[in-house]
């Protein structure tokens, strides 16, 4: 009688211990369960819905909350992408981060959580809420660049999200602006991210997070988006701390009454004219038209008429997703006043350098009093001997394999001191989503003294081929 109790408490034991590994959790929506990742005691959710489809009559309206489902969604596979244009080898960033093209749906509003502690509420672990670039047109939130594993395994909840892109997360059109209790149109793929945010504040304790310790951070169109949120005033306090990689940083706003740059350009068709060109005059016939004839409206009206066909693909200031651009609020003083890492690579989008538009933000952010801080990404990529990569030097977005610590995805001959370069700046920004401060030698922007961190490796600067050692696998 005695070892069959005894045997009894072992098993409700060990039960109890598996179910604290990897518990069912309860989240808006209905109970979820993570798959662990390659790293032990690692978890993520894949596919996570953050608020319903918005397809039919959700298209083009605000996102609505999530549509419950049956039993314990096992959460193992990520959700579609939105709707973009496929991708090609013409497009150099096909091989080094698209690589395939998963499933684009209108179908799309996900999120993915990596965790070292799902269940654990009482855990408050520091949370990072990412935001993918690709021009506000393409992109989705599990490139493989963006592998949230180690984030997790530095104790920071990692969350990457999708959003609405292009004609469908930004069409500014009458029809919708006079349905809209706000009398606004557009700005659908900012409002998911504020949806995105808010589900991670009321569910992120369920994955052992804090959502009073939220950082937002993105790169390129991602960046533009931190930069919207901060100056939203629908995003309230949720954002305790913001990182801007590669979105440039402020500029003087332009005086009243001036002209804009375009203003000798003739005047493109309204947006009203080119769905009516193609029949959809109705509120009722644009929702009905299918994905694909919606999707390829502007190149059709173009081809046919010989006249450009732009529609709005990107967020604007319409007096209630923001009230203002984010270079006036910065200017006014309105944007989050919170900590701020701003930065930029050596080499991006190949023109200039935006330090001049990042040393105004820093000095601007100094004067306020909450600290900001200043970085450069200086390492080239290594190439193998054919030099087959197209993107070449520290380009454009170069920098995700290395704050991601993710090039274990890449199949580029990365050496051991990559390793090291990555392990250095993760750290940096963890540090930072935990503290504010990134630590480890890093002082914020001053106007006394304007530094910058610049992330190289010690070949960067005798450029001798030599020095770069030998492809290294993580952890070697």
């Amino acid at each position: 009688m005695r070892r069959s109790l005894l045997a009894l408490v072992v098993l409700a034991a060990a039960l109890t211990g598996c179910k604290t590994k990897n518990p069912v959790l309860t989240v808006e929506g209905g109970q979820i369960q993570g798959v662990e990742t390659t790293v032990k005691g690692v978890y993520v959710y894949k596919g996570v819905p953050f608020a319903a489809p918005p397809v039919g009559d959700l298209r083009w309206k605000e996102p609505q909350p999530v549509v419950p489902w049956e039993g314990v969604k096992i959460a193992d596979t990520f959700s579609a992408g939105a709707v973009q244009a496929p991708h090609d080898s013409s497009n150099p960033w096909t091989s080094e981060f698209y690589m395939k093209d998963p499933e684009f749906s209108e179908d799309c509003l996900y999120l993915n959580v990596w965790t070292p502690a799902p269940g654990q509420t009482d855990k408050k672990l520091p949370v990072a809420m990412w935001i993918h670039g690709g021009g506000y047109t393409g992109g989705w939130s599990w490139e493989p660049e963006f592998d949230g594993k180690s984030w997790a395994e530095k104790g920071v909840v990692m969350v990457t999200i999708n959003y609405r892109l292009g004609i469908f997360g930004f069409l500014n059109h009458p029809l919708l602006a006079a349905e809209s209790p706000h009398g606004v149109a557009g700005n659908y793929g900012i409002l998911d991210q504020i949806a995105a945010l808010k589900w991670i504040y009321n569910n992120i304790a369920q994955f052992g997070g804090d959502p009073d310790n939220i950082t937002i951070l993105g790169q390129s169109a991602g960046a533009g988006s931190v930069k919207t949120l901060c100056s939203s005033p629908l995003t309230g306090n949720l954002i305790k701390k913001a990182i801007i990689q590669s979105g440039g940083g402020v500029t003087e706003p332009r005086p009243a009454g001036s002209a804009p740059a375009n203003f000798n350009m003739p005047a493109a068709p309204t947006t009203q004219e080119i769905f009516e060109w193609a029949g959809y005059d109705t509120l009722e016939k644009m929702r009905a038209a299918s994905t694909q004839d919606i999707f390829t409206l502007a190149a059709r009206y173009s081809e046919a008429t010989g006249k450009r066909g732009n529609i709005n693909s990107r967020p604007y200031s319409d007096g209630y997703v923001t009230t203002e651009s984010f270079d006036a609020a910065a200017f006014d003083g309105t944007i989050k006043d919170i900590p701020y890492m701003i930065g930029y690579t050596r080499d991006d989008m190949g023109n200039g350098s935006p330090q001049a538009a990042i040393d105004l933000f820093c000095s601007l952010r100094n004067k306020a009093g909450k600290p900001v801080y200043a970085y450069q990404f200086a390492r080239p990529l290594p190439d193998d001997a054919a030099g087959s990569h197209d993107m070449k030097g520290a380009f454009h977005s170069s920098e995700l394999w290395f704050m991601f610590n993710s090039l274990e995805h890449s199949d580029r001959p990365f050496t051991k001191a990559d390793w090291e370069l990555a392990e250095r700046i993760i750290t940096h920004w963890t540090n930072f989503a935990k503290t504010g401060d990134p630590g480890n030698g890093w002082k914020p922007f001053t106007a006394d003294a304007p530094d910058y961190m610049v992330f190289k490796v010690n070949a960067d600067e005798t450029k001798d081929a030599s020095a770069m050692g030998q492809p290294v696998a993580r952890g070697n």
